[in-house]
């Protein structure tokens, strides 16, 4: 099977392509390198084992012909950090919106069966109550959560215009090797630094889940219909506080280091939990008690 990928030398995409290569499937990665890293995929770039186009989603006529004949195209490519679609929403705004329009609009191109889109849990914005389900309303606090509101409206007009298939993942707090920039790696490197770990506002509630559990979920859409009849959360259902997560780590490490309470950033969410009980029912994927069992592995590689 022909599969794309954008942002495929990103975090999740990197990881998402090995699943897929190991499986035996024929993948292309479009990634522009803004986030992604080459690294990240450099023994399938040395073996020859995927095409990889150094492109930009946000340019229709540089990606159009890349996407010739592939059945399945996984949407992940995005600025994909809050901060940095607060700090720069044009780079935001024309990577997430126009970027998804141009992928969709390649894929109806293409004859692509089916999307498989990577939203956000900062689409709900604040929780209006905990856990949040599927029908929670979107509300986004932050320029990152409205893009992904967008992408999922362009993402379910074109399968209602009889397009493709869509399966829309609203993920949680995604962890995991290769992530940077977000809370779990800069705590990993404030630890491995002896500086201070630093919350902001220290009121926050996250659920935390693993890349492992998410690539599972993302392997499982392409033949799942079930998650084509509307957007599904992937989270652990637990929720965890940067307390404990920082508790969490200096246990793990061995370490001691000063937690510090800096004022809130108004553009991030509070509190989110997700409801996790359609993702349940209709994946195949266990989701372990403890939201931070994977922390264990993240630290033993780091070593």
């Amino acid at each position: 099977m022909q599969i794309m990928v954008t942002g495929g030398a990103g975090f999740i995409g990197s990881h998402l392509v090995d699943q897929l290569v190991k499986s035996g499937h024929s993948v292309r990665v479009i990634d522009n390198l803004f986030r992604g890293k080459e690294e990240n995929i450099g023994a399938h770039l040395k073996n020859k084992s995927i095409e990889f186009f150094k492109s930009d989603i946000r340019d229709y006529e540089q990606i159009k012909d890349v996407f010739k004949n592939c059945e399945i195209v996984y949407h992940l490519a995005a600025q994909s950090n809050v901060m940095g679609a607060v700090e720069n929403i044009d780079y935001s705004f024309y990577s997430n919106v126009v970027g998804t329009f141009n992928v969709l609009k390649a894929s109806q191109a293409a004859g692509a069966k089916r999307v498989i889109f990577t939203s956000s849990r900062e689409a709900y914005g604040e929780a209006q109550y905990l856990p949040v389900d599927e029908r929670h309303p979107l509300d986004s606090k932050n320029t990152y959560g409205a893009s992904k509101v967008a992408g999922e409206k362009y993402c379910q007009v074109f399968q209602n215009m009889g397009a493709f298939d869509v399966v829309i993942f609203r993920l949680a707090n995604v962890y995991g090797e290769r992530d940077f920039d977000r809370v779990i790696p800069i705590f990993l490197n404030n630890v491995a630094r002896h500086e201070d770990i630093h919350v902001f506002g220290g009121k926050q509630v996250i659920d935390f889940v693993s890349i492992e559990i998410v690539v599972k979920a993302l392997i499982q859409a392409l033949e799942n219909e079930e998650a084509t009849q509307g957007p599904t959360n992937i989270g652990s259902g637990k929720e965890t506080t940067l307390f404990e997560l920082a508790e969490r780590i200096m246990e793990l490490t061995g370490s001691r280091n000063k937690v510090v309470v800096d004022p809130p950033r108004s553009v991030e969410v509070v509190k989110f939990t997700a409801d996790i009980q359609r993702f349940k029912s209709i994946f195949n994927v266990t989701v372990p008690d403890d939201p931070l069992y994977y922390l264990e592995r993240m630290i033993a590689k780091r070593k």
